[in-house]
């Protein structure tokens, strides 16, 4: 069954409302036909059956009907920062990370990354990889979207966060950094990967962190941690860590 994120919040059984421009296009593009049903959800959990009312030439009346709490979401958030990788590579990254049940995706312009955006380029591509994200969900079944953060430099992002030496609420989630350096410690011995903490993860773009950011992150709490012997791709290690982190046997 055809499934359309709706922008518009869906509250009750037996609503009849006006898709949004961008689901009702959608639904003009596979030709659906009044009776023809099909699912919705608006990112607030679970979703709705619903059944097509009236097709216009621009718009789509649909009929909402009954809601369904169904949730495929991992058992713990893992929160992504990464270094933006260049030309489509982010584009990809935020597309397999939102079917990897990613919580929610910070960009960072850092020292090697050679993505430098700002003012209405950064909108526009904000704007960009959130559609990306809603389209992954309505393939791969998620009722929520995650959320894709203003890109932001490394310092300002780093200085947003508690220091080290500020108390940590505990339910914060574990701080990991992805590192080359010798003697890092693997993902897995570094946290447990059946448990329910939630997790941000830094991961550098091509080139990695600077060792001065890497440095920066580890005062403030970041543990550093290795996938193995070989050097992934900036796109590749991100999605390493967060299937890695994300894959629980469970879902809620």
């Amino acid at each position: 069954m055809p499934r359309f994120y709706c922008s518009v919040p869906l509250s009750a059984a037996g609503l009849s409302l006006d898709l949004p421009a961008g689901a009702a296009r959608h639904v003009q593009v596979l030709r659906m036909q009044p009776g023809d049903v099909l699912t919705l959800f608006d990112g607030a959990g679970g979703e709705y059956d619903a059944k097509v009312e009236r097709m216009g030439r621009s718009d789509v009346a649909v009929m909402v009907g009954e809601h369904r709490a169904i949730e495929r979401e991992a058992t713990r958030d893992v929160h992504l920062v990464v270094g933006m990788p260049a030309n489509e590579r982010m584009d990809w990254l935020v597309e397999k990370a939102t079917e990897l049940g990613v919580a929610s995706i910070q960009p960072l312009m850092t020292a090697h990354g050679v993505l430098r955006l700002a003012g209405d380029r950064a909108d526009k591509k904000r704007a960009h990889w959130e559609a990306i994200a809603i389209a992954s969900c309505e393939q791969c079944g998620r009722n929520r979207v995650p959320v894709i953060h203003p890109v932001r430099s490394f310092a300002a992002w780093l200085g947003s966060l508690p220091s080290q030496s500020e108390p940590a609420e505990a339910s914060a989630p574990a701080r990991v950094v992805l590192s080359l350096a010798d003697g890092t410690h693997s993902l897995t011995a570094s946290m447990p990967m059946s448990g329910r903490q939630d997790a941000l993860v830094l991961s550098g773009p091509e080139g990695g962190l600077s060792a001065s950011e890497e440095q920066e992150t580890i005062g403030r709490g970041f543990k550093p941690i290795t996938l193995g012997t070989r050097v992934l791709r900036a796109e590749t290690a991100a999605l390493a860590a967060l299937m890695m982190l994300s894959n629980a046997p469970e879902i809620r």
